[in-house]
């Protein structure tokens, strides 16, 4: 991630960052796969990984490779867990569909456990008290990720004021920011195939000083560069378009922190909730 902000010493061209985003993106197969099974998978040679784990200050490949390996030794639930659900998700075709069912499922638990191997403490503290702190936050998401934003705007919305898609309005995104001050917060959340015009929102937004947090898919998404926090949900599954559900189990449960983070006032924003509710009458 360092590298994709340029705030590291190694400089890398885009094809050797996704290359090397995929590889820390898919970390139980880099662990115990061969090089030539990686480059086949990647649609490189395996020169190619060889000549990237030197330029990354490793002796070669093996070298590289090693720290994957070393990683899972100490934590090898994660690897057979993922393991025993592929061997699970293969059923008889008799009920299939079942099958496609069982399958998301468990692709999306794949998906949320990718996610949970990510997670940095000390980032999610900090976007948890953005979030919660910030006089503003907008939050933005076309296409199927407008459906994620909408969700991370209602639940943050039950916990404090101030809080909108960015151009709820639909006054245009460039007047949109031109509201915001430095010190607002802007989420924006988009994965391969990616929106161009979300990854340009994160680069206005960064340079007009908003703090920029961002919601994707991998290392090498256009939206990290410009981003003050990133986390990475993979979607990897069976279904036609990129699978929501591991982005959504991610929403709640920064919403959670962020309510955590709130304390009182979180309890205190979600009780003017439920009166407003209920003197509207709005639940059956």
């Amino acid at each position: 991630m360092s590298i994709n902000r340029e705030n590291a010493n190694i400089s890398l061209g885009n094809k050797a960052l996704d290359v090397l985003a995929k590889l820390v993106d898919t970390p139980e197969q880099t662990a115990v796969r061969t090089i030539s099974e990686l480059a086949d998978t990647l649609g490189v040679n395996p020169s190619t990984l060889t000549r990237l784990s030197q330029k990354l200050g490793f002796t070669g490949f093996s070298d590289f490779q090693s720290v994957f390996r070393q990683a899972f030794s100490a934590d090898d639930r994660y690897f057979y867990s993922r393991q025993a659900g592929r061997l699970l998700s293969t059923k008889e075709d008799s009920e299939e569909e079942l099958h496609i069912f069982d399958r998301l499922g468990l692709e999306t638990k794949n998906n949320i456990d990718g996610f949970l191997t990510q997670l940095d403490p000390k980032s999610l503290l900090e976007a948890a008290g953005l979030l919660a702190n910030a006089r503003r936050v907008r939050v933005h998401g076309v296409r199927q990720f407008h459906a994620f934003a909408s969700f991370l705007t209602y639940g943050l919305g039950m916990l404090r004021s101030d809080v909108s898609l960015l151009d709820a309005p639909r006054l245009g995104v460039a007047e949109a920011l031109a509201q915001l001050e430095k010190g607002d917060v802007v989420v924006v959340a988009s994965c391969a195939p990616y929106t161009r015009s979300v990854a340009n929102v994160a680069e206005v937004a960064a340079k007009l000083g908003l703090a920029v947090i961002a919601v994707t898919d991998t290392r090498a998404s256009p939206l990290v560069g410009p981003s003050q926090h990133a986390f990475f949900v993979p979607h990897t599954s069976s279904f036609f378009s990129n699978s929501m559900g591991a982005y959504i189990v991610f929403c709640e449960g920064l919403l959670n922190l962020v309510a955590h983070e709130m304390g009182d006032r979180a309890m205190t924003g979600l009780a003017s909730r439920e009166a407003l509710i209920r003197s509207m009458k709005v639940e059956v």
